[in-house]
């Protein structure tokens, strides 16, 4: 059942709260890879948020559209008195004493927190490999990549061991793992939900969103993140949607599957009555360049915030994630803020492209997940997939973008719109005509 399903049985009395989290929790725990998806559980505080919600339920006075709904968190957001590592030893025994802002506004909400989930170390990989702690399996097959950096969060959701996986995104990290397990999941735009409490990696570009089964579901948990209604996601129709599929870039060197999935989606949404244009995007490409020749800004940031800590437990984590931080120890500030300066035109252009044309569409990753154990036998391998898995998602941060990543029938192949920032409610309306005419 989706998330928004499980909250109308429970505000309807159909549902009990507490059997609903002692049923999620033994899922997990019966789970053949339930410690590879959960870091930790939170047992004893999802039994008293349930009772909590069912209190309510039964007294006609529920908190939100949500409450009842047992969710997983990604281990880089605070919660009081349980660890939190985010997926490295570096954080090892970390026990924050407070809930981050937005597991707080989730208990307001009424979010019943069942645990934990694993991550890429420090949320810098694409791919969600994590030899450190775990690597949660593809819900496709164990053997190949979750993708990341919010792959137990995804997971979780996929194997049904939570109704919504709360996660963060800095180049892609909520959206390639959604699209590698078949999910609906939503970048928001940078500095609309607060990332207090959130273990950091690039501040600039850090957001929150959610990994969930359904459109509405994305939408309901974007307004418990966002402390707002959630928006309306019904009453468009399809010819009301427009999107825009940039001539080049984004399907370069893809895959064939991904290539031929993501054809398959366009053609079925313009048979649906969706319209659709191509058109020539330039700026994606000078973005990718600037961030190439200058900075990428997250590597910059990213060793600005752990350069120290790295350095002074070396050998600690997993190394293809210690060089990628390594890598912004050489870009200088000059360089960052050039490149900063730089993309500010490009994104001027490209907001002011999808406020005339529509929505960018393109696939959200240019690759199937590709076989764990080669990327662990294959340096050049695993950063030559980490680059591409990450390539279009990318964009939207360096852009300053939102964006929302749907299944499109495909197995492991997601369609990503691409909005301009504040964009969340039409962007999750023109969504929800997208999934009908997928599903």
């Amino acid at each position: 059942m989706s998330a928004a399903d499980l909250a109308r049985g429970i505000r309807a009395c159909r549902i009990d709260p507490v059997e609903l989290a002692e049923t999620f929790l033994a899922a997990i725990g019966s789970h053949e890879h339930g410690a590879r998806i959960y870091a930790r559980l939170t047992t004893e505080r999802a039994f008293g948020e349930a009772l909590a919600a069912r209190g309510r339920a039964q007294a006609g006075h529920p908190l939100g559209p949500l409450d009842g709904v047992p969710v997983s968190w990604k281990d880089l957001f605070d919660t009081a008195g349980v660890a939190t590592e985010a997926g490295s030893k570096l954080l090892e025994g970390r026990t924050p004493t407070h809930d981050a802002e937005v597991v707080r506004r989730g208990a307001a909400a009424g979010l019943v927190c069942l645990g934990k989930t694993h991550l890429s170390e420090l949320a810098f990989s694409g791919l969600g490999v994590n030899p450190v702690t775990a690597t949660p399996p593809n819900i496709h097959d164990p053997a190949l990549a979750p993708g990341g950096s919010s792959s137990g969060a995804a997971v979780s959701v996929a194997a049904g061991l939570a109704a919504i996986g709360f996660g963060s995104d800095t180049g892609g990290s909520v959206r390639i793992p959604a699209a590698w397990n078949d999910l609906v999941g939503l970048k928001t735009t940078w500095g609309l939900i607060p990332c207090e409490g959130a273990v950091p990696l690039a501040r600039s570009l850090d957001t929150v969103g959610p990994l969930c089964r359904t459109v509405e579901d994305a939408a309901l948990a974007f307004g418990v993140l966002a402390g707002v209604p959630a928006p309306q996601v019904e009453g468009l129709e399809p010819a009301e949607v427009a999107l825009v599929e940039p001539e080049a870039l984004v399907l370069d060197t893809a895959d064939a599957a991904v290539a031929a999935g993501h054809a398959d989606a366009l053609g079925r949404l313009g048979r649906a009555g969706v319209r659709i244009a191509r058109a020539s995007v330039p700026q994606l490409a000078e973005c990718l360049d600037i961030a190439a020749r200058l900075s990428a800004i997250v590597n910059f940031e990213g060793w600005a915030e752990w350069g120290p800590t790295i350095e002074a437990q070396p050998g600690v984590m997993f190394p293809m994630i210690e060089a990628r931080f390594r890598t912004g120890a050489s870009i200088t500030p000059e360089a960052d803020r050039a490149a900063r300066a730089a993309l500010a035109p490009l994104k001027a252009a490209v907001h002011a492209l999808i406020a005339e044309r529509g929505f960018l569409v393109m696939p959200t990753s240019a690759i199937l997940p590709p076989p764990v154990e080669r990327l662990m036998a294959d340096d050049d391998y695993y950063i030559a997939r980490n680059l591409l898995a990450l390539r279009n998602t990318r964009l939207g941060n360096l852009l300053d973008c939102t964006a929302l990543t749907l299944p499109t029938g495909t197995p492991m192949v997601g369609l990503m719109l691409v909005g301009r920032p504040g964009d969340e409610a039409r962007l999750l309306r023109a969504g929800r005509v997208i999934e009908r005419a997928l599903s």
